[in-house]
Order: structure tokens, then C-alpha cells, then sequence
């Protein structure tokens, strides 16, 4: 048999041969093709969003239009916090001393009285007559000792008749005085100045020694009584500002601390503080509630930014930083800038560590942002972090 003959009879042969040319024709483009994606993941694997490094700018990305503000020196504090009612420095329910009926108000709820200012009056006919008998009784054993002095002189009574008259004259002064005392008492007087809070009787009512008759309270000042934990004790001192936030108005007041006291509540741990506010608005009242920020260490030197600039992010406290980037075209880029934070209060946050004084941190616009992310500068909104 030829050669040609055996080809002929042999098709898995030509089968085989095209499967092969056609594998071949298919595998050379993917080649090719893994070398430019390989080139172009090179590219984009350097440092362009990765934090850390220089941020680079994401090219045909409109920029983020945001607002900053700049890391300054100031003062920061931690405080304690706490509720306390606010109390008049002084309350006293004054008492009758005498009895009788009530006679005259001359003061009402409300109002201001001096220290001496009469408050109420009792029916003192009887009171004054009292005086007048006694008076009258003083005046003539003053004179019988008189005359017995003068016969004593002239040994014409004894010594002992003399003491006994004596005596007698004594006993008398003091029960005119004590007449003359009781008839003080009918006109009942404000013990110290400040203001009638309550008035407990009535015109006409008849009143016993010991009758509560009107609550008197000194408004100036006005004291709060806080307790706060006994690991505070060496942080606190007397005349140290505290600032309080009334509940009904929401205004901020300032007071002072008056007293610290010497000892520990064993049941709770906890010291107690007298607050004195000294000047306050005029609408303040006794049986208000206040919040109390009482300082507990300040540093008078600490680098701050805007709290509303520190944000958490996977883990970790953060600020964005705008600065600009390297590229051919530089451009205003946000860096992601891991921070350590001090105190914090209300406005303010203490940078420890990560960012420097005068560096400027995104304080708008910044919960948008990403590392290398482009922004726009609105210098004219920028808010100051020490203002």
C-alpha cells in the first residue's frame, strides 16, 4: 500500500493537528493581555490612597469643598459633673416669743426686709401694762433703799434689814426688765436681712411662744451642696471657680467653692462641696437644679482643634489634614492623619500626638473625605479652633 493511501485512512490525525493550531492562536493574546493588566495594577498600587503616604490626587474627581481651622495653644480641663439644688445661704422659721393675738402684717410674701425690720405685731395692752406695774413697784423699793441707806449711815437699822431691802430692789429690776422684754416680743423682727418665702399665721389668729409665724431666707448668696468621689479631694480647693448651667433657663452661672468638708461619707465614698454663687440673674431662685462643672485638673497649654475635626475611623482617631499633593498638576488633596487625643470638652479636642501647631485640620465637609481625596478650601468659613 503508498503512502498516500495510508493518509487517507488516518482522519484523527488532521482532527488533531487543527485542535492544536487553534489552542495555539488563543493562548498567545492572553499573554499579552496579563502583561498590561500587570503594568496597569503597578500603577495603581503606589502610594495614592494609602494612608501614610504622600495623598495622591484621583484624577477627574471634582474636589470636596470643606472648611478648616487651625491647631492653636490654649487652655483645656476635665471637670466632674454633677446636680445639686440651689439653697439660700440662710432659711429660719421665726418663732413667736409671746403670746396673743396678731395685731398687724406689715409684710407680705416676697418681700426684701432689712436685718430689725418689723415683720408682725401681737396686741401688747396687757405687755404694756406689765411694764408699768413693775415700774412702778422698782420705784418705790428704790426708794425704801434709799431711806434704809441713809439710817444705815446713822446706824439706826440693822445690816440686815439693809441687804433684804437690797434684795428686794434687785429682784424687782429684773422683773421689770424681764416686763420691759416681753413687751419687745410683740413686735416680732426679721433676725438677719433677706426675704419672707412663707407667711404662716393670720391677723386676728391667736398665737402661743413657739407658733411658727414667717420663714425668712437670705438669697445673697445662694449655695449649692455637691458631693463629689473622695479621689477628687486633692484636686479641689477653696475659692476654685465652678461653673453651673441652670436647669430652668439653661443660663451659666459661676460660683466658688465656700467649704470642702473634712471628712469622707463611709456610705458613699464621696466628700462634700458648698458651692457659693455669689452674683446670678434675678429670676434664680432657691429650689432651682443646676448642673455643676467642677474642674479637676487643667492644662493651661494644650494643642487644640475643634472637636467636631477628630473623627473614628476602623479603629482608629483621625483628622484630615489638606495639603498638597506631588504630582505633575499639584493639587489640594485631604491626608488622613492618625491622632492620639488628650481632653475633650464641648468645643475643644487635646492633640497629644500626630499634628503639629499651626497645621490646619478639616472642621466642614470632613465626614465625606478619604485619604488623597481632592478638596477645595472655603477660607472664609473657616472657623477659629481657639475661638
Amino acid at each position: 500500500m503508498s503512502a498516500k493511501s495510508s493518509l487517507r485512512f488516518r482522519p484523527g490525525f488532521r482532527v488533531l493537528t487543527v485542535l492544536l493550531a487553534a489552542g495555539l492562536t488563543l493562548l498567545l493574546p492572553v499573554g499579552c493581555g496579563r502583561d498590561g493588566a500587570t503594568s496597569a495594577s503597578g500603577g495603581a498600587g503606589k502610594p495614592g490612597g494609602r494612608p501614610g503616604g504622600r495623598p495622591g490626587g484621583k484624577s477627574g474627581q471634582a474636589p470636596v469643598p470643606v472648611a478648616v481651622a487651625k491647631a492653636v495653644r490654649g487652655p483645656i480641663a476635665t471637670y466632674f459633673h454633677a446636680t445639686a439644688t440651689l439653697e439660700a445661704e440662710k432659711q429660719a422659721q421665726v418663732l413667736a416669743r409671746v403670746g396673743g393675738l396678731v395685731d398687724r402684717l406689715p409684710c407680705e410674701e416676697g418681700d426684701e426686709v432689712g436685718v430689725g425690720q418689723i415683720l408682725l405685731t401681737i396686741q401688747n395692752d396687757e405687755y404694756r401694762l406689765k411694764v408699768q406695774q413693775a415700774r412702778a413697784r422698782t420705784a418705790n423699793l428704790q426708794a425704801k433703799f434709799d431711806r434704809l441707806q441713809a439710817m444705815l449711815e446713822e446706824q439706826l437699822v440693822t445690816q440686815e434689814e439693809f441687804e433684804a431691802a437690797r434684795s428686794d430692789l434687785e429682784s424687782a429690776q429684773a422683773d421689770e426688765g424681764l416686763a420691759r422684754m416681753n413687751l419687745s416680743y410683740t413686735e416680732v423682727r426679721a433676725p438677719f436681712a433677706g426675704r419672707i418665702t412663707e407667711r404662716l399665721v393670720d391677723v386676728g389668729q391667736n398665737v402661743s411662744p413657739g407658733t411658727p409665724l414667717v420663714v425668712l431666707a437670705d438669697f445673697h448668696p445662694l449655695l449649692a451642696k455637691v458631693h463629689v468621689p473622695s479621689r477628687e479631694f486633692h484636686k479641689l480647693q477653696r475659692n476654685q471657680q465652678v461653673e453651673l448651667v441652670l436647669d430652668s433657663s439653661g443660663g451659666a452661672i459661676t460660683g466658688r467653692i465656700k467649704l470642702i468638708s473634712p471628712v469622707i461619707d463611709p456610705a458613699s465614698g464621696t466628700i462634700k462641696l458648698t458651692v457659693e454663687i455669689p452674683d446670678y440673674p434675678e429670676d434664680v431662685r432657691p429650689g432651682d437644679f443646676a448642673e455643676v462643672k467642677i474642674v479637676t485638673e487643667l492644662r493651661p497649654n494644650a494643642l487644640l482643634v475643634p472637636r467636631a475635626s477628630v473623627l473614628t475611623d476602623q479603629g482608629e482617631t483621625v483628622v484630615y489634614v489638606p495639603t498638597t499633593n506631588q504630582d505633575d498638576e499639584p493639587t489640594v488633596v485631604a491626608e488622613r492623619r492618625v491622632v492620639e487625643v488628650g481632653f475633650t470638652d464641648d468645643d475643644h479636642a487635646e492633640i497629644t500626638a500626630g499634628l503639629g501647631e499651626g497645621e490646619e485640620v478639616v472642621v466642614r465637609g470632613q465626614r465625606s473625605l478619604k485619604h488623597g481625596t481632592p478638596v477645595k478650601v472655603l477660607t472664609d468659613e473657616s472657623p477659629v479652633a481657639g475661638s
